[in-house]
């Protein structure tokens, strides 16, 4: 979905959010009170500059909005696969990314992350996955790793994978696989606003992705390992 539509739909016709190239940001009305949005366009690479943006945006509002909610609509292929970003440390950038997200909850801000459009590799994993709870439309596409690069990557013949991922949402890229293993929290689909309400109202502080991943089935064992390490630590 287009971004400008999307956020027509959930915020109006004047709804505040600016695109400068691939970067969203802006402050919303919903429900009689702001909202900081921040995010991505355009099937985004996340590269150093990228990051660094989206990181600002989230540190800003804690500093300058204590508490204001934070939306982050997601749409990217991933990191930037650029030697000029790899010689800037964009796997700083993108920790620091992440971190800045995680400050934001620690400081009481209701983080909610949309998937919109696309969500692939370390651009999701630096922004959605680290949100309070990821959310998606029904048309978007998520994954983390093509079956033919994970072939290349595991030394595992193509065939057997597509097996697995018939049966087993680990493998299998798609945005259905991602709520059954708990990483979106659940789709968005129809009444946009009241989805956003109720995500704003709901969605718990604590991270439950592992405990819906085994009651969705998705995760079976995720959730009694975890607690298994803290039982033993």
């Amino acid at each position: 979905m287009d971004w400008n539509l999307l956020a027509t739909r959930l915020f109006g016709a004047g709804h505040g959010i600016k695109a400068d190239g691939d970067f969203l940001h802006g402050t919303v009305q919903f429900d009689g009170r702001p909202l900081t949005v921040v995010g991505t366009t355009n099937h985004a690479p996340i590269g150093v500059r990228l990051a660094l943006a989206q990181a600002r945006v989230v540190l800003d509002t804690i500093e300058q909005h204590p508490e204001r909610p934070i939306v982050l609509l997601i749409d990217t292929q991933g990191q930037q696969l650029r030697r000029r970003d790899e010689l800037l440390g964009i796997n700083r950038a993108m920790a620091h990314l992440g971190a800045s997200i995680d400050l934001a909850r620690r400081r009481g801000h209701r983080v909610i992350g949309l998937v919109y459009d696309q969500a692939l590799s370390g651009g999701f994993i630096t922004s959605g996955l680290i949100a309070d709870a990821c959310y998606a439309l029904p048309e978007a596409e998520i994954r983390v790793m093509r079956i033919p690069a994970m072939a290349r990557v595991t030394k595992l013949p193509e065939e057997m994978l597509e097996a697995l991922s018939k049966s087993n949402p680990v493998f299998a890229p798609g945005v259905s696989n991602y709520v059954a293993m708990g990483g979106v929290r659940s789709l968005w689909d129809g009444d946009l606003p009241a989805a956003l309400r109720d995500a704003l109202a709901h969605t718990p502080r604590d991270d439950r992705r592992a405990i819906d991943g085994a009651e969705r089935g998705g995760r079976r064992l995720a959730a009694t390992i975890a607690q298994r390490v803290l039982d033993a630590a």
